[in-house]
């Protein structure tokens, strides 16, 4: 493991911690919404940091990366592009494939609207959403975030801690071992509460950006996730109607998670051909 800090959009410091060859093609992994790059410890941890570069930040607000209060630090989509940016020239990433989760699919969508896809060689969006605000909670947006990611917004640390725990559970169908879930709860209680408030704080449609793709899109979702709904898949599909979808049975919201063997080779296979396109 090597860890460092790479100056991300406006200044702000962003903690990285990678695994594998440098000169290997490069994954660069993007957690969601008050998580921490230690949710992708089963892909890090795996045969997959082998073959590949496998890069994993804290976004902006999360983890050991710097989090100031202010809301324009993150409903500001350009700073978020600019740390992706950074990310692949400061680390020399070439043609990376990014790997969104959840909203780490609006971060990809802020890059793609600011910088495009040639600096790629693909994305793989693992429960990754393309749209936030009004429009899309309720409808793609699941009731399950809708009722609990507001709670978690409040400076009242046991609300708060009650709400994240609520909904960690909720992004799991399959058995997930006590101290796992444990160690997500922690890590979810990491991001402040006014972080949280201001990263749903912002309204996007990103299906603009995502249907000019030229690169390779993989879709990788749970066919029982109550984050985000079928409805976000069907918008994703009609967006990108080259996409390759691939569904997991009985799994919620973290097929990565939920499924890493799995997810883990169809991922390596994506990077392989992804990167074979560009030779």
């Amino acid at each position: 493991m090597r860890e460092q800090v790479v100056e991300g959009g406006g200044s702000l410091k962003l903690h990285v911690r990678e695994w594998g060859p440098r000169d290997a093609p490069a994954i660069l992994l993007l957690h969601g919404w008050s998580q921490h790059h230690l949710c992708w410890s089963r892909q890090f941890d795996s045969s997959l940091s082998d073959e590949f570069r496998v890069v994993a930040p804290d976004l902006r607000g999360h983890g050991q990366s710097e989090a100031p209060l202010e809301p324009e630090n993150y409903k500001t989509g350009s700073l978020w592009a600019d740390d992706v940016a950074a990310l692949i020239s400061s680390l020399e990433l070439v043609s990376p494939v990014l790997v969104g989760w959840s909203y780490g699919g609006f971060v990809i969508g802020d890059y793609l609207r600011q910088y495009g896809d040639g600096a790629i060689a693909g994305i793989n969006l693992a429960g990754g959403a393309i749209g936030i605000g009004p429009d899309w909670f309720g409808t793609k947006i699941g009731p399950d975030f809708v009722r609990y990611a507001p709670r978690a917004c409040s400076p009242d640390q046991p609300q708060a801690l009650a709400a994240i725990q609520a909904l960690v559970h909720r992004f799991f169908v399959r058995p997930v071992a006590p101290g796992e879930l444990e160690a997500a709860v922690g890590w979810s209680m990491l991001t402040q509460p006014a972080v949280r408030g201001a990263l749903i704080d912002r309204s996007e449609d990103f299906r603009p950006e995502y249907s000019r793709l030229l690169k390779p899109l993989l879709v990788s979702f749970g066919a029982a996730d109550t984050i985000l709904l079928p409805a976000m898949v069907d918008a994703i599909r009609k967006a990108c109607p080259a996409c390759r979808l691939s569904e997991y049975a009985e799994t919620g919201h973290a097929p990565f998670f939920e499924d890493p063997e799995r997810f883990n080779v169809e991922l390596a296979a994506f990077v392989r051909e992804a990167s074979g396109r560009l030779s």
